[in-house]
């Protein structure tokens, strides 16, 4: 993903994708709709159940009230019909989500440009890393990951995985290692070999809060020692599917380090794709990828038009 959003994969597969990825949170809005609206009236109540679809679509109910109130100031009284109801909502949706839908921009002066990745265990955040290692080595980039979870053989050798079947060097310690040394070592190496993006993956321990934060702020610590700037940019990845949880997420891992951006992985397994809405309207945080499948090609860039129409179920 660059600065201009493009990927490997085309615009009208991905498209094709992302719809598909939402089917689930977009059934469930659609058919929500459709059932209160049959030609009626917009009175109080009709905007009440309103209100009750999106919130059960995981929009949150803050952000499900502010909408319903706009769409209420200008239709009030009139009958109004599914499509106007969906299409008014996704273009207010895509509206409060525009802020956000910022690309990843990879700066060619920071070499290299260091991006830390957090998230709990099970979002998907060392998938995610070997897809990013992916897309970013077909742009021409040198890529290097590190497998900095030293805490689970399991995310060690999957990163392993991934570097070997994209040609991408990692550099790994054993299991129970210092991360920040580890981190440390990383950069050293990238340096010294000219690459353009370093991703170094993190714990995603959660049980204990203060390990974490101790652990994350050592990382950032040390990389510092090597390039005060780093790292440049710290991702926060989330599941989809944990809902409303991901607020949850989101409050601890701004507390713990400087979160610059979001990638919101699983929204293809997930009726609760309005969770990013959410997200987008309380903490105001850049979106910069989502991703709907395993493969590489379903992760892409995070373009806030693209997606409020598909969350409603619309074309194009």
């Amino acid at each position: 993903m660059d600065e201009n959003g493009s990927s490997s994969s085309s615009k009208p597969v991905w498209l094709a994708r992302l719809r598909a990825g939402l089917q689930r949170s977009a059934s469930k809005l659609t058919q929500g709709i459709a059932d209160v609206f049959t030609k009626r009236k917009l009175d109080e109540e009709a905007l009440q159940e309103l209100e009750d679809i999106l919130i059960s679509a995981d929009l949150g109910p803050a952000t499900a009230a502010k909408l319903v109130q706009d769409f209420g100031k200008t239709r009030f009284g009139r009958e109004v019909s599914d499509p106007e109801i969906r299409s008014a909502l996704a273009e207010a949706i895509a509206r409060m989500l525009e802020p956000v839908a910022k690309p990843l921009v990879i700066d060619p002066a920071k070499k290299p440009f260091v991006i830390l990745m957090v998230g709990v265990n099970g979002t998907g955040k060392t998938t995610t890393i070997g897809k990013l290692a992916k897309l970013y080595t077909q742009q021409g980039l040198k890529v290097m990951i590190a497998a900095g979870d030293t805490f689970r053989a399991a995310a060690i050798s999957q990163i392993q995985v991934w570097g070997e079947r994209i040609g991408c060097p990692v550099v790994s310690g054993e299991q129970g290692g210092d991360s920040a040394a580890l981190a440390f070592h990383a950069l050293q190496q990238a340096k010294a070999k000219g690459m353009d993006l370093l991703l170094i993956d993190t714990a995603g321990r959660l049980h204990n809060k203060t390990d974490l934060m101790q652990e994350l702020a050592k990382i950032a610590r040390v990389l510092k020692k090597l390039d005060p700037e780093a790292p440049h940019s710290t991702l926060l990845v989330l599941d989809a599917t944990t809902g409303q949880n991901a607020h949850a997420q989101m409050e601890v891992f701004l507390e713990l380090t400087k979160v610059t951006g979001l990638i919101v992985t699983k929204l293809d397994g997930s009726a609760k794709g309005g969770v990013i809405v959410a997200l987008a309207d309380r903490f105001g945080i850049p979106i910069h990828a989502i991703g709907v499948g395993e493969a590489a090609e379903d992760l892409n860039p995070f373009n806030a038009d693209e997606f409020a129409r598909s969350l409603f179920g619309l074309e194009g």
